[in-house]
């Protein structure tokens, strides 16, 4: 089988894989994880100096700003140079729910944690259930004030039978007060 080389798809595909802004991505890999009422977001920043670092919040959207410097002597010659230096950027739309006031970071060993807290109005809460009577409302102009009764069983149990201030079912043919 013969195969061909084409230095214009090679040339094609190399200056592609340089301009293509998802690997810039891959420059500050980060992990985003729910932990309990806050988001934790973790982004890889080796060899960044602190100073550098910015995380700033406008609106609904993150930013994290970082730079690189390397540092050479003046007549180094280069062998090899795979580390990038430059500024690091990378934004995050946060959506509503967030307690944009609350959000903080620290960086340590090259490893930028941001804690992003969850609002108050956003997170998950337990809704009391109000029960209404009949005794606490007026229904066609009737009104009874006679006393809820639970009869008891030797055994300790209750029965099931339900007087008109109970919540229970009677038979007495209203309709009962509606929503």
């Amino acid at each position: 089988m013969a195969m061909k080389f084409d230095p214009f798809r090679e040339l094609d595909r190399v200056a592609g894989a340089l301009l293509d802004p998802r690997q810039r991505l891959r420059l500050m890999p980060i992990d985003l994880y729910r932990e309990g009422d806050h988001y934790i977001l973790n982004a890889d920043l080796p060899g960044i100096d602190p100073g550098s670092v910015d995380v700033d919040v406008d609106g609904q959207l993150l930013t994290i700003r970082a730079e690189r410097t390397i540092q050479t002597s003046e007549g180094a010659t280069w062998l090899t140079r795979e580390r990038e230096s430059g500024s690091f950027l990378r934004q995050l739309n946060l959506g509503q729910g967030i307690d944009i006031e609350s959000i903080s970071a620290k960086y340590e060993n090259g490893v930028l944690s941001v804690f992003i807290p969850v609002s108050e109005r956003s997170k998950p809460r337990k809704i009391e259930v109000a029960a209404a009577y009949k005794d606490d409302h007026t229904i066609s102009g009737q009104s009874t004030s006679e006393p809820a009764s639970v009869s008891s069983s030797g055994s300790g149990g209750s029965s099931g039978s339900a007087s008109p201030g109970s919540s229970g079912p009677s038979s007495s043919g209203d309709k009962g007060a509606g929503i």
